[in-house]
C-alpha cells in the first residue's frame, strides 16, 4: 500500500448487482440472533442475492479470522453484527481486500457506525448495503492491528478499560462518563511525539488520540475537521491540569467551538508516541496491551465501507482538503493549537 492520495470513494449506485456475501456475528453480545438471521436472509433473498454464509465469532477470534475465511470463500460483502471489538477485528480482517464491510451495530459504543451515519436498525443496514452505497476510507495500523476510528493512549484508554460490559448495557454512553471522572486527575504523562519523522517534541498530556474520524463515545465531536479519506490521521494532545481546565475544555467541545483550550492538534501519516511509563492503550474503543509506546501508520483507502452517500450525513466530511473552509493543504505535521 502506497502513501499516495487515497481514493475518495467507490462509485455509489442506486441498485447494486447481487453479491456473494457472508455474515459475521457475535453470539454473546448480540440479542435475538435467530430473528436477525431471518431479517437478513429475507431482505437478501428479496433483492435476489444468494444466501449468505454464516460465521460466529469466538473469544479466541473476535472477527478477523471469520472475515478472512468468508472472503476466501468468495464473499464480496461481509455483514458484521456485534460491538466495537467485533467490528474492529473485522476491519482488520477485511482491510486491503476488494470486499466491502457492512456494519450492523449491536453494541453500546458503535463508534464506526456513529461516525459514518450507519443505520442502527438491522433491516435498514442490510437494505443500505444492497442499494450499493460504498465509501473507500483510510485505516490506521498499530503493529499489524488495524483500526478505522481512533487509537488512544492515557485517560481515554483507562476510561474504556474500566467501563464494564454490564455498566454499558445498563447505562449506555453515560457509563463512560462515570468512568472518565475517576481518571480526570490521574498523573499526567510525559509524551515524546514524532510525526512523519520530523523533529520530535516533548509534551505533558492526560491523553493522546490518533484519529481517522472525529466522534468519540456518546457522539462527542472532538475533532470536527478529521476526514476519513484524506490519507492522514489527526492527533489530539489533551492536557488540562485540573478540574477547572477540564470543565473549560469540555464546554468548548460540547459547543463545537473552533478553538478548544488545553488541546493541541497535529496531522500526519506516521505517528510515534513514547511515554515516561506504561500506559493503557485502545483501538476503536477496544483495550489493547498497555505499553510506553504507540506507533501508528495510516493505510490510505484500505477499507471499502458500505455507507450512505457521503454528502448525506453531516458527520462524514465530503470536501477535499483544498476546499475545506478550515483546512488548507499544508505539510502533514501541520500544527493547530486549540
Amino acid at each position: 500500500m502506497t502513501d499516495g492520495p487515497a481514493k475518495r470513494s467507490v462509485p455509489v449506485t442506486s441498485g447494486d448487482a447481487p453479491r456473494r456475501c457472508a455474515v459475521v456475528i457475535n453470539p454473546i453480545r448480540v440479542d435475538g440472533v435467530a430473528e436477525r438471521r431471518r431479517v437478513i436472509e429475507t431482505i437478501l433473498a428479496d433483492a435476489g442475492w444468494p444466501a449468505p454464509g454464516w460465521f460466529e465469532t469466538t473469544a479466541q477470534d473476535p472477527g478477523a479470522g471469520q472475515v478472512r475465511r468468508a472472503i476466501a470463500g468468495g464473499a464480496e460483502v461481509v455483514f458484521v453484527c456485534g460491538g466495537d471489538g467485533t467490528v474492529r477485528s473485522s476491519v482488520e480482517g477485511i482491510a486491503g481486500s476488494d470486499a466491502a464491510l457492512a456494519v450492523l451495530p449491536a453494541g453500546t459504543g458503535n463508534l464506526l457506525a456513529l461516525n459514518f451515519g450507519l443505520p442502527k436498525d438491522t433491516a435498514e443496514g442490510v437494505r443500505m448495503a444492497v442499494a450499493g452505497g460504498r465509501r473507500r476510507v483510510d485505516v490506521g495500523d498499530v503493529d499489524g492491528q488495524v483500526f478505522a476510528v481512533m487509537a488512544g493512549m492515557g485517560l481515554d484508554a483507562a476510561m474504556l478499560g474500566d467501563t464494564s460490559p454490564r455498566a454499558k448495557a445498563r447505562f449506555g454512553a453515560a457509563a463512560y462518563v462515570v468512568s472518565a471522572v475517576k481518571h480526570l486527575l490521574d498523573r499526567p504523562m510525559q509524551v515524546q511525539l514524532l510525526v512523519d519523522e520530523q523533529t520530535s517534541r516533548t509534551h505533558r498530556a492526560r491523553t493522546v488520540l490518533v484519529a481517522n474520524v472525529g466522534c468519540l463515545q456518546g457522539g462527542v465531536r472532538l475533532l470536527p475537521e478529521a476526514e476519513p479519506d484524506d490519507g492522514r490521521l489527526d492527533i489530539a494532545l489533551v492536557s488540562p491540569r485540573h478540574l477547572r481546565e477540564w470543565a473549560t475544555l469540555g464546554w468548548a467541545v460540547l459547543r463545537r467551538q473552533h478553538r478548544v483550550p488545553h488541546m493541541e492538534i497535529l496531522r500526519g501519516k506516521r505517528i510515534t508516541i513514547t511515554t515516561d511509563r506504561r500506559q493503557p492503550r485502545e483501538l476503536d474503543g477496544d483495550p489493547i496491551t498497555p505499553s510506553d509506546n504507540l506507533t501508528v501508520t495510516v493505510r490510505p483507502g484500505a477499507l471499502i465501507l458500505c455507507a450512505p452517500h457521503e454528502a448525506s450525513h453531516p458527520t462524514s466530511p465530503t470536501m477535499h482538503p483544498e476546499h475545506h473552509p478550515h483546512r488548507s493543504d499544508l505539510p502533514p505535521a501541520q500544527r493547530t493549537v486549540r
